[in-house]
């Protein structure tokens, strides 16, 4: 459970700096940015733990929750972009 919130509280720093880091112009509101932050942050923990790279219970990296707010942005606005 613990490493549960941790993550989710990484995810809403991360998600912040994945969209001061990511180029180009994001029109996309606090609130989505930080929810895709989490959604990335998440994405990352449990694909390195199915990888090995950390162990059950445990938050992702910080460079690896950044990269994958970063590209879970980068997905979004793709399919933004398609829909539009």
């Amino acid at each position: 459970m613990m490493a549960l919130l941790g993550t989710l509280l990484v995810g809403l720093v991360v998600g912040l700096i994945a969209r001061a880091l990511k180029p180009g112009d994001d029109d996309m509101g606090w609130i989505m940015t930080i929810v895709l932050g989490v959604v990335g942050s998440f994405l990352a923990s449990y694909a390195g733990q199915a990888m090995g790279f950390y162990p059950p219970g445990s938050s992702a990296g910080w460079i690896a929750s950044i990269i994958g707010a970063i590209v879970v942005l980068f997905l979004y606005n793709l399919v933004r972009s398609k829909t539009k």
